[in-house]
């Protein structure tokens, strides 16, 4: 067969993974308990508590979107938020492991107060059960603050780079 009679054949391939890229995308926003498992990367079953409820349901989006895209969500930490790439396996993987929203939310807070994504997770394993809002009011982002507002602006940036719609919300 002279490449010339592939040509067609090729074309239709691409059309068809074309036309099935819309389903792949679809899977990836499956609900969390379909990816929970087979994901490294846990959630938090009670929510983030971080004081604004658009941020507590997007970063539980964030766990479903690291479960799968393991990878490219600790290349954002790292090229973005400047965390370390052994800190951010480390604390997914540890025996406490995080989930990807905490750590998400961890490094977005220091980067927004000026501080390394390591102490505010120090100060989170510290008081493992002290709500975020509590530890983003002790490093100056206190919800309702300028550096807690930016937050929004981080994710909303981290959203457009990994080519995600963002939950709904307020």
């Amino acid at each position: 067969m002279n490449p010339i009679d592939r040509r067609p054949r090729r074309t239709g391939v691409l059309a068809l993974l074309l036309a099935l890229a819309p389903l792949s995308f679809a899977q990836d926003r499956a609900p969390a308990d379909a990816a929970a498992g087979t994901a490294a990367i846990g959630e938090v079953a009670a929510g983030p508590a971080t004081g604004d409820a658009w941020i507590d349901a997007t970063l539980l989006d964030i766990d479903r979107y690291a479960a799968r895209h393991r990878d490219a969500f600790i290349d954002e930490l790292v090229r973005y938020h400047g965390t370390p790439r052994a800190l951010a396996a480390e604390l997914l993987a540890g025996e406490a492991a995080w989930s990807a929203g905490e750590l998400y939310f961890a490094c977005a807070l220091g980067r927004v107060s000026g501080r390394p994504c390591r102490t505010v997770a120090n100060l989170r394993e510290r008081a493992p059960s002290q709500p975020w809002s509590e530890i983003a009011a002790q490093v100056g982002a206190a919800p309702g603050s300028a550096p807690f507002k930016r937050l929004r602006t981080e994710i909303t940036a981290s959203y457009r780079r990994w080519a995600r719609p963002l939950p709904d919300g307020d």
